[in-house]
């Protein structure tokens, strides 16, 4: 069926839908991973978007089983649902192949009920958003109704877990992970690091909770609508001088609960490949990113000081506190099947508890 993505500029693009057929509407982003489409779908970061792939052609590996492991976290997938309200691609490669696929992206996203465009001139498409910048849009279909305009709002909710959940009890030390919209890799890296991870809804006051540390997740969003997550980070600072962790999300609401200010990215980082680098320094690391927004480097002032920086465009990477263990990253460190050039984020995290 021909389907119409048109942006909230009025620009209009044509395609083809596969999937499942429902009109959609969401900010529209584009990434340049060549692979990870199960991952990047599932993130909950993605949550709301309408994710355009530059890579030409997806879909030619299938889908692998998405189960879990022993604490129940999910496998081949960074959690168990797909997040993002609509996949747009240039070519959709319907027959696939890979050892451990056991069915077709269109048949997931059939089964979980995620809109898809196909025959998209998505490079055009990720120039326009450069251009023009990330912005709504609306996938169309002829003859029905049209989706209602996408509304940016806190979507911390969404994403989170609704009660707290406790894994690898009874280890030598305990941190609080704030559920900001998680991803299980982080749960299980944090786990492979020896710790018990208490994970706690986003708007749970945990500044009771007896632990060795806090770990603030990445999520999706505007942080600015977030301002119960904020007020209770900045509640734990006031009480207690133990570690402080954010990774992307989670960073960002650290900033803005030492008194910093952010900012939208004209397209945001949503990519495999974004280069930081550690201020004051020539070591560079390449990392994985999915956010729009960013820290305003002339609000990091008194004892907060850069981190990182972005060598694409200069932005804030990281942030740290000279006075107290508090740390903020803007990227995904983990991988939960090899160390990454990154996995001393966690490591120096760790070993300072």
């Amino acid at each position: 069926m021909t389907v119409s993505l048109v942006l909230a500029d009025g620009t209009c693009f044509k395609g083809e839908s596969f999937g499942y057929e429902q009109p959609v509407s969401g900010e529209l982003v584009f990434n340049t991973a060549m692979t990870g489409y199960p991952e990047l779908l599932t993130d909950p970061s993605s949550r709301g978007q309408l994710l355009v792939m530059t890579y030409p052609v997806i879909g030619n590996y299938g889908v692998q089983p998405i189960g879990t492991d022993e604490y129940g976290l999910t496998v081949n997938a960074d959690s168990g649902n797909i997040q993002v309200h609509a996949l747009i691609v240039s070519e959709y490669s319907k027959f696939y192949s890979h050892w451990n696929a056991t069915e077709s992206l269109e048949d997931w996203m059939k089964r979980e009920k995620i809109t898809g465009m196909k025959g998209v001139d998505t490079r055009e498409l990720a120039k326009h958003i450069r251009e023009h910048g990330s912005m709504t849009a609306r996938i169309l279909f002829e003859g029905k109704t049209k989706p209602s305009e996408f509304s940016f709002g806190n979507m911390l909710a969404d994403v989170s877990c609704k009660k707290p959940v406790t894994y690898n009890a009874g280890a030598d030390k305990t941190v609080v992970l704030v559920d900001y919209g998680v991803r299980a890799g982080m749960i299980r890296c944090l786990i492979n690091e020896g710790l018990t991870v208490v994970r706690v809804p986003w708007n749970m006051d945990y500044s009771g909770i007896k632990c060795d540390g806090v770990v603030l997740s990445e999520g999706p969003g505007n942080p600015s609508y977030s301002s119960e997550a904020v007020a209770n980070i900045q509640k734990f600072m006031k009480k207690s001088h133990k570690r402080v962790l954010g990774v992307g999300m989670g960073c960002l609401l650290l900033g803005l609960a030492g008194g910093m200010d952010t900012y939208k990215l004209k397209f945001g980082h949503h990519t495999h490949n974004q280069p930081v680098r550690l201020a004051g320094t020539d070591r560079c690391f390449i990392t994985t990113q999915n956010h729009n927004y960013a820290l305003r480097e002339d609000s990091v002032i008194g004892n907060w000081k850069v981190y990182l920086k972005n060598l694409n465009d200069g932005s804030v990477e990281g942030i740290y506190n000279t006075r107290k263990p508090w740390v903020g990253v803007m990227f995904h460190s983990e991988s939960d099947l090899i160390d990454t050039d990154t996995r001393f984020i966690y490591k120096d995290f760790v070993a300072k508890l």
